[in-house]
């Protein structure tokens, strides 16, 4: 069945950075099939459904390149920690206990709250079991995903949350096996934890899977904090780029997330390799980790995007709010004219495909390119009143949030509908969720 949007605007984040007006948006199956003129077309001889929102402005679905579902359902149970404390004390033991029911209505929360705020694309980092259970809810969301189980073979934090390296390497091979291109939306992201907690076989050994799985990814965690570094520093001599290039993990299918405490070197590194960074804010200020300068990765060509993190480390899976404060932390650093809002809104879409090697398929509105979608209401008092085209950057980075957020469609298909999901029922989520954790916690060591 064809479709036909017909916005108040398109943001395109094309080449051109095109902002159109006066144009409809015409979507045939699971992909962008024309971007029409209004005097091109003949509504009453349009043989499709037809959307008309004279009000609302069309733009690519957002895109978070670190996501932990698995903990969606922990929100607030981990507050004022710092990370490796907030792992030992918290984390690890919730994510130990979890069962198929708890971490299916983990996922469930968490990629309810993703949808309905426009996030239409994740790369999410599992747990150590039951990662099935993860892959099936987002096939059955509709979202699309990289994903994978956590791999954890050595934990001094913890050591009962961890498998042997063989089991390990063997599950996440089975896993990806099963998964990898399951569906047109579902890949694999291979996600050895961090140095901390992975034998350095093990992450090799996970790197050299990539090679059997055309598409995926490496998903690790990075010089988060100054305390995760020293450990590295003594445990391998070396800092974490440092470390990853000497093991040869680097390079464009792999994902860091954080990236905070780097070194002159190890930003070379990343560039010399292609390395992506998944850029934390929220989290990196919540855990008192640090800020990482951006602005600086940017300008060594170094691909940088956006992540919530986990819902305990940050309270919330809103990519307005990554938008906003990835943008204001900066400037006090760096000056007001550092990650202006055009720059900082191309970090959630087609910054987010490129990190994603997708750049070909999703992250902007193009002919061609997948139907991810997404119509915000910028008309709002608490947005900018000039309308002009300059302002609609501000406008969705500065001023809005995900209440705006009226209608994402991902591969052709609504997920949500009048900020209401198509998939889950609030109240269900609620009432399921509650029950969930007071299970798991009762299951807590």
């Amino acid at each position: 069945m064809k479709k036909l949007i017909i916005p108040k605007q398109i943001v395109t984040v094309n080449k051109l950075d095109a902002i159109l007006k006066n144009h409809a948006l015409l979507i045939e199956d699971d992909k962008i099939s024309g971007i029409l003129g209004k005097n091109e077309i003949e509504l009453s001889a349009f043989e499709g459904e037809i959307y008309e929102y004279p009000e609302l402005t069309l733009i690519p679905g957002f895109i978070q390149t670190h996501i932990h579902l698995c903990q969606t359902l922990f929100r607030g149970l981990a507050d004022d920690l710092e990370l490796l404390d907030w792992l030992q004390l918290k984390i690890f033991p919730y994510e130990n206990a979890h069962n198929q029911a708890s971490l299916k209505i983990s996922a469930q929360l968490g990629i309810n709250e993703l949808q309905l705020g426009g996030t239409t694309t994740i790369l999410d980092m599992g747990t150590i079991r039951h990662q099935e259970v993860i892959f099936e809810e987002l096939i059955n969301s509709g979202m699309r995903a990289f994903a994978g189980k956590c791999m954890v073979d050595k934990n001094g934090l913890m050591p009962q949350f961890k498998e042997s390296t063989d089991e390990s390497l063997n599950s996440s091979y089975e896993l990806a096996k099963h998964y990898h291109n399951k569906t047109k939306k579902i890949k694999y992201g291979f996600a050895p934890r961090f140095v901390l907690s992975c034998s350095e076989r093990l992450l090799r050994d996970t790197h050299d899977m990539l090679q059997e799985f055309n598409g995926s990814l490496y998903h690790t965690h990075s010089s988060e904090n100054r305390s995760e570094i020293e450990e590295v520093r003594k445990m391998t001599g070396k800092e974490n780029i440092e470390y990853f290039n000497q093991i040869g993990i680097l390079g464009n299918s792999t994902v860091l997330a954080h990236c905070i405490h780097l070194n002159e070197l190890e930003i070379g590194t990343l560039k010399s390799t292609g390395s992506r960074v998944s850029h934390c804010v929220s989290s990196n200020l919540k855990l008192g980790s640090g800020i990482a300068n951006i602005p600086q990765y940017i300008q060594n060509g170094i691909s940088v995007s956006l992540g919530a993190d986990g819902a305990p480390c940050n309270n919330n899976l809103s990519i307005f709010h990554e938008m906003r404060l990835a943008s204001l932390i900066q400037k006090p650093l760096h000056g007001p004219t550092s990650m202006d809002a055009k720059t900082t809104f191309r970090l959630s879409n087609i910054e987010g495909a490129k990190a994603l090697n997708l750049e070909n398929e999703i992250g902007s509105i193009e002919v061609g390119k997948q139907a991810d979608l997404v119509l915000i209401d910028l008309e709002r008092p608490s947005n900018p009143l000039n309308d002009s085209e300059e302002k609609i950057y501000s406008s969705i980075v500065y001023s809005s949030e995900r209440i705006d957020v009226k209608h994402v469609m991902i591969g052709g298909q609504w997920v949500a509908r009048n900020g209401k999901s198509l998939h889950y029922d609030e109240n269900e989520l609620l009432s399921l969720g509650k029950k969930e954790l007071k299970s798991l916690l009762n299951r807590v060591d």
